[in-house]
């Protein structure tokens, strides 16, 4: 993320006539104590001939002297230095025990060396009067001085002020207003006479543009900055000395560049020194250009960069239209919290007490833009083993034909926002939603919670508490029967309505329920109601006759749907079905409605079942007629949630839709509908948002074009973005792991008939064994985990065997353009796309939704790719996504189909997890695109990169250079543990690897040694070009693979001269805080990330005087790499 900027200064001076200047001291170059690496510095100055002599002052300032032997006309000094903008913590150090809080003393031998800093000027009114509006109540250190600062900065407002000099503290105070000379001065007065020592600090300060606006504070300079500045800075034992800017309120960070720090402010003037009396002009011109970015994840691409991968983008739409392929993608991208890293549900758990708000604001923003007349479903989503909640699912659903689904968002209830609804209103607009249906009023019946279950569940409570504070270990459990008893056993829960469409007349039919109690008992729990209905209660049917609810074929054809005014027109009901409230000419017009109910009514005859649902059932008798779905309401936090039931027809469930938003814009009543969703149907389109570990996802809806890609891509990340959601994720040390959750890939067609996968199985042939040969597009995009115990493990990872089984399947696969029975290829690759378990969802080509024998659900003709880790940035999520569009093309054209796959055996994990040989294939893909008239580039990808594998540090001695980058290291899974309720597996992490890359060294004199061993350079095929992985154990847990190996740090890295058997130089690698410092908490943005990364390389601490070199034997397994653990 390293960003090296040129910053020029030009001071000039020019006089009416020729004069004599005195010694003149020009106080420019950046003190010795420049926290920003400066990695070139100049200093012109005119007229010539003149003297310079550069010294130091008595705080170490650089100063240059200059002396004109001869009368001058104009002066001038020009400064042009380029710095290195490296993020740098300002709150990172440490501070003595006695220094923790605020007032304290200096001791007696430091108070004596701070002597010149503590001196103050006299408490003059004003400031006596700001001092006394301090508090000297005990607070932490850091704490006072933020606080101070900030309250100094809100005070004084910042002018420009060109008159010589600083104002006196009076003045300042007096005026309300000063430049940052004038604030600096300010608070050094301030903080002495709180008893602390501090300076006045000039310097040059540089501001760059952000690239992401921030969301809660100014996001800074709209243009790159530079300017002559002045701040303060403070001596906190144990730290050393910190700088205040109280010009922004801010610590000041690697921006702030110091040229003179002194005890009072005329010793800290850029330029000083005596003139001959004379008229002068005066010019001053300072700017900042950025002379080197490497790739970011904040601004992976400039805009001429981002407009060819836009052009390529539609270049391959062209081929893609033209080959008829009808691809669409999709995806699951995920997301975490911005303010709450550490949180739980944001690392770990799948729900939590915030995850739903800040899904709901991205659903409506969504909504808003995709669906504004779109249907609100906030269901139940995935339940998993040990979960005592099902989890949520927020879907927003939309007709293609542009028709709305529900025209009136104000009827959309907010389930967060308390409501003023009561059960006696879910009674009223059930009877309602039945008028509409034509349905008899009276089948609405209420639900009741269980008594007699609640009744003995309170008796086995400890008989010191009562059920109202039950004080039980399970909070769900603690909760529920608090909240049931405060309701109250005798009143009903909520109201529901038996509804289904009869399968003789397509009308809708309600009827009695024959239940065992003369209520309807829920079953306990916290799921909607319409989850909770005593179905086992109802009369006995056998399982032939079963009344199922059949979700319709997605490879059928489907008529177009009727209008929603034509639905809502029919409404109040007394026709059988939606279609037969069409008029002629309206979509979805058939035959007539007379013709209709006739041949209704003769089927009912034939079957003797003109009115079934009244029947009452006689004992051991099959009552299929019961109708035994419902229509539920209840009011749930003041308001009213709709339960909806299955339908297998998406006519039908529209209709009910209808009638709702009917009932509901009557009453005037918001609403919430749960419960069951529309039928899959290929003429809706959906997204949703679910919680996972640790994450959002949002199951974005597919795109068929790249126009649509971009901007839905585009859009999601913005929205995201002001939900307080991000797709970055920090490990403590600093380290990018994107959200954890993964950004899968979701490749298919518009219907399942369209899919590409099953027109041309070879297209996944091609797709398949392309990735197993550039082992690159595997690991590059991934997320850390990788490894055969993965969640999505390449093919040859768990067993060397797979690639053998997998070319034997890729032999049965019919010859291109054969007709293809679409089950084929599901058995064909289902057995081997899997994970070491067997389970075919854990791979990193997923076919589960392909064409799955499971059921509907798994035959709609899509591919997931799962090993794509969610990318920070919405273009380079978008640059993956047009690679693999360009493949496809690639393959639809030229199918790649070699006829032995690579065996790559352990080089997979010895060559393939450094970022050396990860680009040096990744290269070979962009050169054969480009061979296929595709113009892929590399640099296009550099941000993927740096994301994977990011660099750590470098040195450079005697021409040779040596680079760090950080490589990848599968995490191994541990053995069963035993657990509450079952057996749980570790993961053990603490073994980390990284990169040593060498330029321009000889093989025989010289040796790179890591903690006095040697590392097995390989070359690269490039002279004097070497690389190797080093392996070690980064950190001890108490359970992990070799316990009892100790950690290797840090690791110094030496440069051996052999001929002298000296060390020429080095640098260390800290893997944690090298001070010590314990971080309990994640890095809040990328910004203390990279400080924390950069805080444990160190551009020296090579080994003192002769080491003793270890040679290391090179493993046959893995030549590449070191392993310090053996």
């Amino acid at each position: 993320m390293t960003i090296h900027v040129a910053l020029n200064h030009l001071t000039s001076y020019k006089y009416d006539r020729p004069v004599t200047l005195g010694a003149q001291v020009v106080r420019l170059r950046p003190a010795p104590h420049s926290r920003t690496r400066i990695l070139s510095y100049s200093l012109r100055v005119l007229p010539t001939p003149h003297f310079i002599n550069w010294q130091q002052d008595p705080q170490s300032n650089y100063l240059a002297r200059l002396v004109f032997p001869e009368k001058v006309t104009e002066f001038s000094v020009e400064v042009d230095l380029v710095a290195e903008m490296s993020v740098i913590n300002p709150f990172d150090f440490f501070l003595e025990p006695d220094a923790e809080e605020c007032p304290f003393d200096y001791e007696g031998a430091l108070k004596h060396e701070l002597a010149p800093f503590l001196i103050t000027e006299p408490a003059t009114p004003m400031l006596q009067k700001y001092l006394d509006g301090i508090s000297r109540e005990p607070l932490r250190t850091v704490d006072f001085l933020v606080k101070l600062n900030a309250d100094l900065q809100a005070h004084i407002g910042y002018v420009i002020r060109m008159e010589p000099g600083v104002q006196t503290p009076e003045d300042t105070l007096t005026k309300k207003t000063g430049s940052c000379r004038d604030s600096a001065w300010l608070l050094v007065q301030i903080l002495r006479h709180l008893g602390l020592a501090a300076r006045f600090v000039s310097g040059y300060l540089i501001q760059l543009k952000a690239d992401v606006k921030s969301l809660d504070g100014p996001s800074g300079t709209e243009v790159d900055f530079t300017d002559l500045h002045a701040w303060t800075e403070v001596y906190l034992p144990g730290a050393g000395w910190v700088g205040l800017d109280p010009t922004s309120g801010l610590f000041a960070g690697e921006g702030h560049i110091p040229v003179a720090a002194t005890p009072e402010p005329s010793s800290a003037a850029p330029i000083s020194g005596l003139i001959e009396e004379c008229e002068c002009e005066f010019e001053h011109h300072m700017k900042v250009t950025r002379v080197l970015e490497a790739p970011r994840v904040t601004k992976p691409y400039t805009e001429e960069q981002w407009a060819e991968i836009e052009a390529l983008g539609h270049r391959i739409d062209v081929d893609l239209e033209a080959h008829d392929m009808r691809l669409t993608m999709g995806g699951e991208p995920t997301f975490v919290s911005v303010d709450d890293p550490d949180g739980a549900e944001w690392n770990t758990e799948a729900m939590g007490p915030n995850k739903r708000i800040r899904a709901e604001d991205l659903y409506h923003r969504l909504r808003d833009k995709y669906a504004p007349q779109g249907l609100a479903h906030f269901g139940q989503g995935k339940w998993y083993p040990g979960e005592q909640l099902p989890r949520w699912s927020l879907t927003c659903f939309w007709r293609k034909d542009g028709q709305p689904m529900w025209s009136n968002p104000d009827l959309i209830g907010d389930s967060s926002a308390p409501g003023t609804a009561k059960v006696d209103k879910a009674h009223t607009f059930l009877a309602g939603v039945a008028a509409r249906l034509s349905l008899d009023q009276r089948r609405v019946f209420p639900a009741y919670e269980d008594a007699f279950y609640y009744l003995w569940r309170e008796r086995r409570l400890p008989g010191n508490v009562d059920p109202f504070d039950a004080r039980l270990d399970d909070p769900l459990e603690r909760d529920r029967i608090r909240r049931v008893y405060e309701y109250g056993l005798p009143n009903p829960v909520g109201y529901v309505l038996p509804v289904s469409i009869s399968p003789y007349t397509g009308a809708w039919q309600t009827g009695p329920w024959f239940l065992r109690d003369e209520r309807c008992y829920l079953i306990p729990g916290d799921s909607p109601l319409g989850y909770r209905l005593p179905l086992d209660s109802q009369p006995w049917v056998e399982k032939g006759s079963y009344p199922y609810v059949n979700p319709p074929d997605n490879h059928q054809s489907f008529p177009p749907l009727p209008e929603y005014k034509a639905i809502r027109r029919q409404l109040p009901g007394g026709q059988t079905a939606v279609l037969n409230a069409l008029k002629d000419g309206e979509p979805g017009f058939g035959s007539s409605a007379e013709a209709r109910a006739a041949a209704a009514l003769k089927a009912a005859e034939a079957a003797e079942k003109l009115s079934p649902s009244d029947k009452s059932p006689k004992p051991f008798e099959s009552a299929d007629w019961i109708v035994r779905t419902a229509l539920c309401v209840e009011p749930r936090n003041g308001t009213l949630h709709i339960f909806m039931p299955p339908l297998s027809r998406l006519e039908n469930y529209l209709e009910l839709v209808a009638a709702i938003e009917a009932t509901a814009e009557e009453l005037g009543t918001p609403v919430v509908l749960e419960g069951y969703e529309p039928p899959s149907d290929p003429r809706l389109t959906h997204f949703r948002i679910t919680p996972d570990p640790g994450v959002i996802e949002v199951n974005i809806h597919p795109s068929s074009n790249w126009e649509e890609l971009v901007d839905r891509t585009t859009h999601l990340y913005e929205a995201a973005h002001y939900s307080r959601l991000t797709s970055e994720k920090f490990m403590v040390d600093g380290r990018h792991t994107g959200t954890g959750g993964g950004n899968h890939f979701v490749l298919g067609g518009a219907t399942p008939s369209d899919s590409p996968f099953l027109r041309r199985p070879d297209l996944l042939r091609s797709l398949i064994s392309y990735w197993h040969n550039h082992p690159s597009l595997s690991y590059l995009f991934s997320g850390m985990f990788v490894g055969p115990t993965s969640q999505a493990p390449r093919i040859d990872e768990a067993r060397n065997d797979a690639v053998y089984e997998i070319e034997t399947a890729f032999r049965q696969f019919p010859e291109i353009g054969k007709s293809v029975p679409p089950w084929l290829i599901d058995r064909l690759l289902r057995n081997l796309l899997i994970d070491v378990t067997g389970n075919t969802h854990r791979s990193e080509f997923c076919i589960d939704k392909l064409y799955s024998p499971d059921g509907p659900t798994g035959r709609l003709g899509l591919l997931e790719l799962r090993a794509f880790e969610m990318p920070p940035h919405a273009r380079m999520s978008l640059a993956q996504q047009l690679l693999l569009r360009g493949l496809l093309a690639r393959f639809w054209d030229t199918p790649y189909a070699p006829e032995r796959l690579v065996r790559w055996g352990t080089e997979l994990h010895d060559r393939f997890l450094l970022p050396h040989f990860v680009q040096q294939d990744f290269s070979d893909v962009m050169e054969d695109m480009q061979a296929h008239g595709l113009d892929f580039k590399p640099e296009w990808f550099a941000p993927h990169m740096e994301f994977r594998f990011p660099k750590i540090g470098d040195f450079a001695v005697r021409g040779i250079k040596v680079e760090l980058h950080s490589a990848l290291e599968p995490w191994h899974v541990m053995g069963e543990e035993g657990a509450i309720g079952g057996t749980v597996r570790f993961v053990d992490s603490s073994v980390e690897r990284l990169q040593v890359k060498v330029s321009g060294m000889s093989d025989d004199r010289f040796q790179l040694t890591v903690n006095g061993r040697t590392i097995p350079l390989q070359p690269t095929g490039t002279v004097g070009e070497h690389v190797a992985g080093v392996r070690y154990r980064a950190w001890q847990p108490p359970s992990c693979l070799h316990p009892t190996i100790a950690p290797h740090v840090p690791l110094v890295f030496d440069l051996v001269d052999t001929w002298t058997g000296r060390s020429l130089g080095g640098c260390q690698y800290h893997v944690a805080h090298p001070g010590g410092r314990s971080f309990e908490t994640f890095p809040v943005n990328a910004f203390e990330a990279e400080s924390r990364r950069l805080a444990r390389f160190f551009r020296m601490g090579h080994t003192p005087g002769e080491p003793k070199v270890s040679v290391s034997p090179i493993e046959k397994e893995f030549p590449f790499t070191l392993d310090l653990r053996r």
